[in-house]
């Protein structure tokens, strides 16, 4: 992810800004996999109540046959939710399915941080449907969901560029 001051970053700390169920938490974001013992350290230190580990878009695109790839993230986050701290992880959709492989799915702390990239939002039109699907008919879940893209955009769930400047970089 290009966002300047954060180049070579491990971790920063803020207020949770994204509206999600840590919403206005203090925050300790994780880039990239580290090593859980310093990410604890890390989030007692600085008065973290909640841990979002994938920042700046750092969760890589794994195989969900990748079983080392996803056993490091796992593990990491597991010892922070297992010491009772709330976890969000930030993937791409494209990883939903092998995140549900995991055990972190079962933890009633844990907030997964669903990513869809949809670029040039405002250009699809008052029309526009997102379309919540399955990987094939009938095959994991009882139908879909059809969302107006237009009543997605609410104010209440949208967070500004600007609200993303005011951490600070460990």
């Amino acid at each position: 992810m290009d966002r300047p001051g954060h180049e070579t970053v491990d971790f920063f700390v803020g207020t949770e800004v994204e509206h999600s169920p840590a919403y206005g938490q203090k925050t300790l974001f994780v880039v990239g996999v580290q090593d859980a013992d310093t990410v604890m350290d890390m989030a007692l230190a600085n008065d973290c109540t909640h841990i979002y580990f994938g920042a700046n878009q750092s969760f890589p695109k794994l195989d969900i046959n990748d079983a080392d790839g996803w056993r490091s993230w796992e593990g990491m986050i597991r010892a922070c939710l297992d010491a009772d701290r709330l976890c969000t992880l930030d993937l791409d959709v494209n990883q939903a399915e092998g995140l549900l492989e995991s055990a972190l799915v079962e933890y009633h702390n844990f907030i997964p941080m669903i990513s869809v990239k949809l670029p040039y939002i405002r250009q699809f039109g008052y029309n526009a449907t997102l379309k919540i699907d399955d990987k094939d008919f009938r095959a994991t879940n009882p139908g879909v969901w059809c969302h107006s893209l237009h009543a997605l955009q609410k104010r209440s769930a949208f967070t500004d560029w600007s609200k993303y400047t005011q951490d600070e970089v460990l």
